[in-house]
């Protein structure tokens, strides 16, 4: 409510302001007001920017995800086998000293 009592304000002529003055005062407003629009504009593009790449990540970081627990399996199956094998020497170790 306030920013709009200063925007009426600001943009209604000041009688006690030469008139000299008010042309530099309303072109630095003007430079001003065009200053932060353009910077919000880029804002908004860098903000897009932030939001594709936190897309294209988050997508990287399911595809990691899925290749580690494929991984994981990989290994796991490897170590039963591992094991199995382990095992099946030691029987035959057992089996042999003891006929």
């Amino acid at each position: 409510m306030e920013v709009k009592k200063a925007i009426v304000l600001m943009s209604s002529p000041q009688p006690d302001l030469p008139s000299e003055m008010e042309s530099p005062i309303s072109s630095l407003l003007v430079d001003i007001s065009q200053q932060v629009q353009d910077t919000i504009q880029n804002m908004l593009k860098m903000s897009s920017e932030i939001a594709g790449s936190c897309v294209d990540i988050v997508e990287e970081i399911d595809k990691c995800k899925e290749s580690a627990a494929a991984k994981s399996n990989i290994l796991e199956e490897e170590k039963e086998r591992f094991q199995k094998a382990a095992m099946d020497v030691l029987q035959m170790l057992r089996d042999s000293q003891y006929p």
